[in-house]
């Protein structure tokens, strides 16, 4: 079993912790401090070393920050995690709508004139710190850079990941190290650069083709690097990991200790990405006098665009955990059924996650989860980020809507999958809500658009049909997905405030949904990928690009009101399920393929 349901956090630790924190603050002459959610690599996911933020505060989400004063202590996230906050956090945890809220404003309004407020450099971007700043200007608050405020506190703490490092087969990455090593090393000359900082794990295991286990649900290998522009690379990581791993000629491997020595030693320009480097990393080579080039992470566009070999595998990874999930959605129509006959009859969101892994595992090929399954049923449906406790496992209920967000690690794809189910009859609100979701989804599987269009233009076509009703959802619509990598991957998205023009190959998530609190959430998500498209007859030659839909499962029709669905939202639907019913069936067992004849039946007109 990959995923475990102790309670990661105890509201009540956090007020004692805040208050040694408060004392330590005071030891220092500081006003304030800034104790993000972040690790020195910037990345979503944190080893349990780096878990800051959930030690002061009890929040565990992935995104958020908290800034403790003398007299008031405000937790920022996001409207993802907003109700989980709240039920994570004691009183004593102010939660602040971000980025509604700016935190240079709240700092403006708590705290006095001439305040100090520290920060650990190396948790902390030079984006954001200068944002910060800015936004503090004139306001005689000053931010200061400090050794970490929590680490002398944690007296558990764990210690930092050992994972095993393992060769990522070329067959599958489509491209080796060294032809990566040497594209990215003419990217630098042809920019006049002579180095590049990498500092995110997924880019250095995506340029070396390794993988690593430092990171539950993550295969990356917790590492620094500076990249040469002659292809040779510098690694910085602790030696243990790398046992029985022949690294490829141009690559060394160094102390992670040697870092900072390293940085003070280079020939500048150097390349950095100042939206993930640390502050720390900017500082030293100042301090050094080189020159400092910023521009992005060079992996970043060029993972982002999967090769035909990483589509091939990310196509059979979804065709295997396709299979996985029809059993797992036969399964649990039966057991809601099974509720429906006798009311004593139970299954509980735990049974919900405990299955799906079966299911998964029982292809012999998935290698972890890839994040810890959402199983929310009734109201927990409307935590968007929800994970199942013992504390809040709940049965679940005739008449109520089943949330399950779940995906896999396979060594040929990763996985991300959203259904929500009918446990039963619902009611006309749900329907009515899971219809205009879905009509959102659909518009986007359906998006052709021309080159150098970004996400952010195509991210009101999944909320239309819910802004016309007056509804909402407060995430992005999508996310980028790697390729045994990070479920989550950027730089391409499907947001709002995305700018990154979509190109072929870039595979990513299309989640609309919609949530009450209190009552229910919902939320359907098939990955997509990024092709060549043609324009329709009649049309303009330009350059169109279109979406694959890789994800193979079955959408609950009992929730659909087809009479609000246009002819051409019915064909889409009653086409996807003829695919899935077509591609799946073989590879399920005939119980699961009779249920599938059932499930993806065309819709009735």
């Amino acid at each position: 079993m990959f995923q475990s349901f102790t309670a990661p956090s105890r509201p009540q630790d956090g007020p004692p912790r805040l208050s040694a924190l408060r004392a330590a603050m005071r030891a220092q002459a500081l006003d304030g401090v800034i104790v993000p959610r972040a690790d020195l690599h910037q990345g979503e996911y944190v080893a349990p070393c780096d878990e800051r933020l959930a030690w002061l505060t009890g929040f565990t989400g992935s995104a958020g920050f908290c800034i403790a004063l003398a007299d008031r202590a405000g937790l920022f996230v996001d409207g993802r995690y907003r109700v989980q906050a709240r039920g994570q956090c004691a009183a004593e945890f102010e939660i602040v709508p971000w980025p509604e809220t700016r935190p240079a404003d709240w700092l403006r309004a708590a705290c006095p004139n001439g305040a100090v407020v520290g920060f650990d450099p190396w948790l902390h971007t030079p984006d954001e710190i200068e944002t910060l700043e800015r936004g503090l200007a004139g306001s005689g608050i000053t931010l200061k850079r400090i050794a970490n405020p929590i680490d002398p506190l944690w007296a558990d703490r764990p210690a930092p990941p050992l994972g095993a490092v393992m060769a990522y087969p070329d067959s599958l990455a489509g491209a080796s190290s060294a032809q990566k090593r040497q594209d990215a090393a003419r990217a630098l000359g042809q920019n006049g650069q002579k180095a590049a900082v990498l500092t995110q794990p997924d880019s250095i295991c995506w340029l070396l083709n390794l993988r690593g286990a430092d990171l539950p649900r993550v295969p990356v290998v917790q590492a620094l690097a500076v990249l040469h522009d002659d292809g040779k690379l510098d690694l910085f990581a602790h030696e243990a990991k790398f046992d029985g791993i022949t690294l490829d000629q141009g690559v060394t491997l160094r102390p992670a200790e040697a870092f900072e020595p390293a940085l003070r030693s280079q020939i500048g320009p150097v390349r950095v990405d100042r939206a993930s480097v640390p502050v720390a990393v900017c500082d030293l080579l100042s301090e050094a006098g080189i020159t400092i080039a910023p521009m992005q992470d060079p992996c970043l566009a060029p993972k982002a665009r999967k090769t035909g070999a990483e589509l091939d595998g990310a196509r059979a990874a979804h065709l295997r955990d396709g299979a996985a999930m029809a059993e797992f959605l036969c399964w649990l129509d039966g057991q809601a059924q099974k509720l429906l006959d006798d009311p004593a009859h139970s299954v509980t969101e735990i049974d919900i996650v405990r299955h799906l892994e079966a299911c998964r595992s029982a292809t012999g090929d998935l290698r972890d989860i890839s994040f810890d399954t959402i199983a929310g049923s009734g109201p927990n449906g409307a935590i968007v980020h929800y994970r199942v406790t013992e504390a809040s496992n709940r049965r679940l209920m005739p008449g109520e809507l089943m949330l399950v967000d779940s995906g896999g690690q396979y060594l040929d794809g990763t996985t991300d999958i959203t259904r929500t189910i009918a446990i039963g009859p619902v009611g006309t609100l749900e329907a009515q809500c899971f219809t205009r979701v879905l009509q959102g989804m659909i518009a986007v599987s359906r998006a052709r658009f021309p080159r150098g269009v970004a996400g952010g233009h195509l991210d009101a076509l999944a909320r239309y049909p819910l802004w016309l009703a007056g509804l909402d959802y407060d995430h992005g619509t999508g996310h980028g997905v790697g390729a045994y990598l990070s479920v989550h991957e950027g730089p391409q998205r499907l947001s709002r405030i995305s700018q990154v023009p979509l190109a072929e190959g870039m595979i990513l998530s299309n989640e609309p949904g919609y949530y009450r609190e209190g009552a229910f959430g919902i939320r359907l998500e098939n990955l997509v990928a990024v092709r060549a498209g043609t324009a329709p007859e009649g049309g303009e030659p330009r350059d169109w690009l279109e979406f694959e839909t890789l994800t193979l499962a079955p959408i609950d029709r009992r929730l659909i009101l087809s009479s609000e669905l246009t002819a051409s939202e019915r064909d889409w639907l009653d086409s996807y399920h003829a695919r899935v019913r077509m591609s799946l069936s073989p590879l399920v067992s005939q119980t699961t393929r009779d249920w599938l004849d059932k499930a993806c039946a065309p819709l009735e007109t």
